[in-house]
């Protein structure tokens, strides 16, 4: 097990930070004219050196709220010049520090929000990186069209998602939000705005969908659009054996018969998670046929008594977990630490992973979090940085606890066992999904990203040859 420094909870001890950021104060007195502001104020910096996670905190020496993305690539390229780190930062939904620069530049994606013109016969939409999936749903809907692939919460940035990977239930049919991308515009680490895609600069385009942030900073990303349902049936299955749960679930993936798959673990009476809850929709028309429940039921064997649906409009099912959101932000649970963990695991190896995990898990371990688990094909998932197991079929097992953030010895004790559970899924040929909050190496990046890592290593090289970009990754 690697080490982590729970006192200091960051890579760069407060007394470092402040050394940086007073050498970074002097390098940015001769910024050039923006659009835009540059904040130095406590709050701007304070708000900067936070995230969802609320565990790791280095305060940047400024953050960047652009005017235009020519701001983006003057400021860029100026800390390119002057060795100064920079990262992107959208909705601040990273849990363990990715997006902060101890004594850095913040750069928020929030004001790059222009989505651009939609039509009843568009094929895809372009949008700006600050622009919330919500947001792009809204304006596609308008025309009958819709992303075919959206994460469960929707208030998060496209280009954060775009340099993660961004699963959902739809994941099985579509791939993952980055494998539905025609075109990005991105601003490399050298300050560089270029357009690339699969057939132009094809290497930078590989390397930054689900790239991290490692070698360009997304401005831009046109979307591929498809009909959109007006309504859904959501089906709720239970289960009360772990691998029934399983075998169904990649029954479902496999012969298509919903348009989404995921499933969530619950603790029961005596507070065991052995409760199994199978999520399916079907889209309606004009996306879908009208739901048939004795055709998308045939051959499950959850609990009979175990069956729920609801109908709802295709915007409320996307939008699903709002009230949730409002409901934790009112309670404070949203100031919560949320040490994540979120694996993705073989399929074959499912129920063999997650099961001493599951039952090593009190109700206090998840607090108000959830636990989510449901499969992915492989054959769907075709961008090379985004890493799964070699089987057809991987399962994401993402335990998402909230804890106290006072409680700084329940969040260690997440942490360590987070980083024994990922041990557990790599020796079975696992992996993470790299948005939860697993102490990892430079070592263990290598191993991550496998096959995959001397194009990366390569196009961090041409396109970041200073290394500014995204330092809270801990790849380079």
């Amino acid at each position: 097990m690697i080490g982590f420094d729970p006192a200091a909870r960051a890579w760069a001890s407060d007394a470092d930070a402040a050394a940086e950021a007073a050498e970074t104060d002097a390098r940015l007195a001769g910024i050039p004219r923006l659009d835009g502001t540059l904040l130095r104020d406590d709050a701007s910096l304070s708000a900067a050196s936070d995230d969802y996670g609320h565990i790791v905190h280095q305060r940047p020496a400024a953050v960047l709220r652009p005017g235009s993305v020519r701001d983006v690539v003057a400021m860029v390229r100026f800390c390119n010049e002057h060795c100064v780190p920079v990262a992107p930062r959208g909705q601040g939904h990273a849990p363990f520090g990715q997006a902060q620069v101890p004594g850095g530049l913040v750069i928020e994606t929030t004001p790059l929000a222009a989505i651009g013109p939609v039509g009843p016969d568009s094929t895809t939409v372009t949008v700006g990186a600050g622009a919330r999936w919500s947001e792009v749903a809204r304006a596609t809907l308008a025309h009958g069209l819709t992303p075919p692939v959206f994460t469960d919460y929707i208030e998060l940035s496209v280009g954060g998602t775009l340099s993660v990977g961004g699963l959902g239930g739809q994941t099985h049919r579509h791939g993952a939000q980055v494998d539905n991308v025609t075109e990005l515009r991105v601003v490399t680490g050298a300050g560089e705005l270029v357009r690339c895609s699969p057939t132009r600069r094809p290497d930078l385009f590989h390397a930054v969908l689900a790239g991290l942030g490692q070698c360009g900073i997304i401005v831009e990303a046109t979307l591929r659009l498809v009909p959109a349902p007006a309504n859904v049936r959501h089906y709720h299955l239970t289960y009360d054996d772990l691998a029934t749960f399983l075998d169904d679930q990649r029954l479902l993936v496999q012969d298509g018969r919903f348009d989404y798959v995921e499933g969530q673990v619950t603790a029961d009476a005596a507070g065991a998670f052995r409760v199994y809850t199978l999520e399916a929709v079907a889209y309606g028309p004009p996306a879908g046929p009208a739901p048939d429940d004795a055709t998308l039921l045939r051959g499950l064997r959850h609990t009979p008594s175990g069956v729920r649906y609801e109908d709802r409009s295709y915007f409320d099912f996307l939008d699903r977990l709002a009230p949730l959101v409002a409901m934790l932000k009112e309670a404070g649970f949203w100031r919560y630490a949320h040490p994540w963990l979120n694996l993705m695991v073989p399929g074959t190896s499912a129920a063999g992973v997650s099961a001493p995990l599951l039952d090593a898990l009190t109700p206090a371990d998840v607090g108000p979090g959830v636990i989510l688990f449901y499969p992915l094909l492989r054959e769907r998932l075709t961008t090379p940085l985004l890493r799964t197991s070699d089987e057809p079929v991987s399962y994401l097992f993402d335990i998402l606890g909230a804890t106290p953030p006072d409680d700084t010895a329940a969040v260690d004790g997440r942490l360590a066992a987070n980083r024994s559970a990922y041990e557990a899924a790599a020796a079975a040929g696992g992996t993470q999904y790299p948005v939860g909050s697993i102490p990892f190496t430079p070592a263990d990046w290598r191993t991550h990203f496998g096959p995959a890592w001397p194009a990366l290593k390569a196009a961090k090289q041409t396109y970041d040859p200073r290394g500014i970009l995204v330092p809270g990754q801990g790849i380079f």
